[in-house]
C-alpha cells in the first residue's frame, strides 16, 4: 500500500491519532526519566521518583481518555453548556487562601494536601468545548459574521483575566491564541481578525513592558548570552541553546545530557525539547516534530469530517491548542520566543497537562469513531 493511498483513506486519521499519541507518550516517559534523573536524585533520593509520578498520572489519564471517547454527543453538549461556568469557578478558587497555591511566582495551582492540580489546563478543554457549542448554535441560527467575535470574546476575556490574576502570562497567551484560531475557523473577515490579533498583541506588549521580569525575558530573546542577562534571565534559554547545539546530528546519547546537571532547572518540563535535542540530536528533534505534526494533522482531518457542528469546532480548537503550545514551548527552547512556561504536549512532565490532553484527545477519538467511514473498519479490526 502506498503512502498516498493510506493517507487518502479516512481511517488513516484514526491510526495517525492513536499511533502518534502512543509514540509521544512513550518517548515522553523515556525523556522525563532522563531529564529528571539528576534533579529527582537530589530532591527525592532516587532517580525514578519523578518518572514514576508521571507514570501514575498516565494510569489516570488513559482511562479518562478512553471514557471520553465513548461519551455520546448529547452528554458533551450538556457539559458544554456549563463548561464556561466551571472554568470560571475553578480559576476563581485559585484566589482563595488555603486552596490556591503559588509556584515560581504564579498562583496557578489548586488543591489541598497531596492532591494539587492546575485548573488552567482543564479550562483549555472546557473553554474549547464551550466555544464549539456557542459557534454551533450560531451557525444554526445563521447570525451575522461579526457576532462570533461578540459571542466568544467576553468569555475568553474573563478567563484570561482570571489567569492573569495568577500572573500566568504563558497560559493566558495560549487562550488568546485558541480564541484567534477559532475566530479564523469561524470564517470571520481577515481584516477583523487582523485587528483582533493586533489588539491582543498590544495588550501582551503592555503586560510585558509594565513588568520588569517579563521585559527582561523579552530582551533576552535577542541575545541570551549577553553579559547583562546571561547569569540572570538569560541562563535558561542560553543553556537550552547549548544543549541543542551540542547534540549535533545523532546526539550525545540517551541519558548523557550535560545541561540537566543543574543548568536547566526545568529540564523535564519547560525545556524537555532541549534535552531531546542534546541526547538524541537533530534526528531526534525532527522525529518529535514529525510526531507532533502527525498528531495535529490527524486532529484537523477528523474535525473536517465530523458531522456534528459542535464536535467539528471543538476538535479544531483542540488542534489549535496543541499546535499553539508546541510552538510556544519549542520557541522558548530555541530562544525564538521568550520563556513562557508552557508544557510540550505529551512529552513534558505534568499531571494536569497529560490528563487534560488525554481528555481532549479522547474527545477527538470519539469523533473519529463516530465517522461512518471509520467505525466499520475499526470494528472489524477489533473482532
Amino acid at each position: 500500500m502506498s503512502k498516498e493511498s493510506f493517507l487518502s483513506k479516512p481511517v488513516s486519521s484514526y491510526y495517525l491519532l492513536v499511533g502518534s499519541t502512543a509514540a509521544l507518550t512513550g518517548l515522553g516517559l523515556v525523556m522525563i526519566l532522563s531529564a529528571s534523573s539528576i534533579h529527582s536524585l537530589e530532591t527525592n533520593g532516587t532517580s525514578y521518583a519523578i518518572v514514576l509520578r508521571q507514570f501514575l498520572f498516565l494510569l489516570v489519564a488513559l482511562p479518562i481518555g478512553f471514557i471520553a471517547s465513548r461519551i455520546p454527543i448529547v452528554r458533551w453538549r450538556s457539559l458544554a453548556k456549563i463548561s464556561f461556568l466551571i472554568s470560571v469557578l475553578l480559576l476563581v478558587a485559585l484566589q482563595l487562601p488555603g486552596i490556591g497555591h503559588t509556584v515560581n511566582g504564579n498562583r496557578n495551582w489548586l488543591g489541598y494536601g497531596p492532591v494539587v492540580f492546575q485548573p488552567s489546563e482543564f479550562a483549555k478543554f472546557l473553554m474549547i468545548l464551550w466555544a464549539g457549542y456557542m459557534m454551533a448554535n450560531r451557525s444554526r441560527s445563521a447570525s451575522g459574521e461579526t457576532n462570533v467575535l461578540l459571542l466568544l470574546l467576553p468569555g475568553f476575556l474573563v478567563v484570561m483575566f482570571l489567569i492573569m490574576a495568577g500572573k500566568d502570562l504563558g497560559n493566558a497567551a495560549v487562550f488568546a491564541s485558541i480564541l484567534l484560531c477559532l475566530l479564523f475557523i469561524s470564517g470571520i473577515r481577515l481584516r477583523l481578525l487582523g485587528m483582533s490579533a493586533a489588539v491582543a498583541l498590544g495588550i501582551v506588549g503592555i503586560l510585558i513592558v509594565t513588568t520588569p521580569n517579563r521585559m527582561k525575558r523579552m530582551l533576552v530573546v535577542l541575545n541570551p548570552f549577553s553579559h547583562e542577562y546571561y547569569k540572570l534571565s538569560g541562563w535558561q534559554p542560553a543553556h537550552s541553546l547549548m544543549g541543542l547545539a551540542s547534540g549535533g546530528l545523532f546526539g550525545v546519547g540517551l541519558g548523557a545530557s550535560r545541561q540537566k546537571w543543574g543548568n536547566l532547572a526545568e529540564a523535564h518540563t519547560d525545556f524537555i525539547f532541549s534535552v531531546i535535542g542534546e541526547e538524541l540530536g537533530l534526528l531526534g528533534t525532527l522525529c518529535v516534530l514529525a510526531l507532533l505534526g502527525a498528531l495535529i494533522f490527524s486532529i484537523f482531518r477528523i474535525a473536517l469530517r465530523a458531522q456534528d457542528a459542535m464536535v467539528r469546532y471543538s476538535c479544531a480548537g483542540i488542534g489549535c491548542w496543541i499546535a499553539t503550545q508546541t510552538v510556544l514551548n519549542i520557541g522558548s527552547a530555541t530562544s525564538v520566543l521568550p520563556v513562557v512556561g508552557v508544557t510540550l504536549p505529551l512529552l513534558s512532565y505534568g499531571g494536569s497537562s497529560v490528563i487534560a490532553t488525554y481528555l481532549a484527545l479522547g474527545f477527538v477519538l470519539g469523533a473519529a469513531l463516530r465517522d461512518p467511514a471509520i467505525a466499520p473498519i475499526i470494528g472489524k479490526s477489533k473482532r
